[in-house]
């Protein structure tokens, strides 16, 4: 009787091991996520938006912000993001990033090494006269994607950060 209760223990200890072991990779990869989105809003946000000395807008579109190392020009800057770039790989407004968050790529197609899809989307908030845009970030590990695409809703494994920009006057 002593061992059957022991073997009861030892099972239901193996179990419980299992359940942390699974909840402590999602929070690692969630943890992760979070921070990915996080620089790349980060990154957005320090573009060129506001108003030249005299007056005129200025606007960054040229950075390319999907390459590495940051800063290279050729790419699509703050300019307003097609619609479902959030949703699928569209060339300028994705990056694929390493297990430990190293950029390896860019396109619509991920590096056989990236485990997570970073991507973002700029656009005007409603009603907005162009003097704000609004940042979303999404950072999914790879072949979570499929899943948000397929409607399947989001997973712990899952980042999403929105943020402002608004014109100052000088």
């Amino acid at each position: 009787m002593a061992l059957a209760l022991l073997a009861g223990a030892v099972v239901a200890l193996a179990n419980l091991y299992a359940v942390a072991s699974r909840s402590n990779d999602l929070s690692r990869a969630g943890t992760i996520a979070a921070i990915l989105a996080s620089q790349k809003l980060e990154q957005l946000r320090g573009l060129a938006w506001g108003y030249r000395s005299d007056g005129r807008e200025l606007t960054d579109t040229t950075t390319d912000v999907a390459a590495h190392p940051n800063g290279s020009t050729g790419g699509t800057g703050l300019l307003p993001s097609p619609p479902g770039s959030l949703l699928a790989n569209v060339p300028g407004f994705v990056d694929y990033l390493d297990r430990a968050g190293a950029w390896v790529g860019t396109g619509v197609t991920p590096p056989a090494n990236a485990a997570y899809v970073r991507r973002w989307s700029i656009g005007l908030p409603p009603g907005s006269a162009g003097d704000a845009i609004v940042i979303h970030v999404v950072v999914l590990r790879r072949g979570g994607e499929a899943r948000v695409a397929a409607g399947l809703g989001t997973h712990f494994e899952t980042a999403l950060l929105t943020g402002v920009l608004a014109r100052r006057a000088p």
